[in-house]
């Protein structure tokens, strides 16, 4: 597995400092991705769930670019997701689960896109919640992004990605063992 696990916990103050101010930032340059959301409600969800810092902070370091995207009406929690004009280059060129890799033959890559999600605290994005998303911009125009795959597509050896062409959304198939350069995943924290 990436460098991802031995990471994960080892924030100093001076890095998180970088990190709320880059969320901060991020947040404030793109308010039509949070409309009626302040910063300060958002510092207080992270304040309050300083676990969170360190999944955050992975998404940054792989090139995620998380942003606040809503609040679940129902818990009250923040939602980011990866707001990255592409699919993340930290997290390209890998199959789909565990046992993708492990039936794979030979030219096996390094890492799955549900292992390197677990091991960063945060969940694949689901069609739903990517097509969510795609309202808010243009995203994978020249890259694809890994879904969370229906335990009935997966169970047949498939699993599903998705990116944005001529004006629209697509969601494929593909076999769950396949891995492209230009193919990785986004993901969705709850704060």
């Amino acid at each position: 597995m990436n460098n991802i696990n031995r990471n994960i916990k080892t924030l100093s103050p001076a890095q998180l400092e970088a990190l709320l101010r880059t969320l901060k930032a991020r947040f404030e340059k793109n308010m039509h991705r949070h409309t009626g959301l302040e910063w300060a409600a958002v510092q207080a969800r992270l304040d309050a769930n300083p676990e969170k810092w360190a999944s955050l902070n992975e998404m940054e370091r792989t090139g995620g670019e998380p942003d606040v995207v809503g609040v679940d009406k129902n818990t009250g929690e923040t939602l980011f997701y990866d707001c990255s004009a592409e699919s993340p280059q930290g997290r390209r060129n890998v199959c789909y689960d565990r046992e993708a890799l492990d039936s794979r033959k030979e030219f096996k890559p390094e890492d799955t896109a549900m292992d390197m999600a677990a091991a960063m605290g945060i969940e694949i994005l689901t069609e739903e919640q990517y097509r969510e998303l795609q309202k808010l911009g243009n995203f994978d125009t020249k890259t694809s992004s890994w879904l969370k795959t229906p335990a009935e597509i997966r169970k047949l050896g498939g699993a599903i990605f998705a990116d944005r062409r001529y004006g629209q959304v697509f969601v494929y198939h593909n076999g769950a063992s396949s891995y492209y350069a230009a193919r990785g995943f986004r993901g969705s924290l709850r704060v």
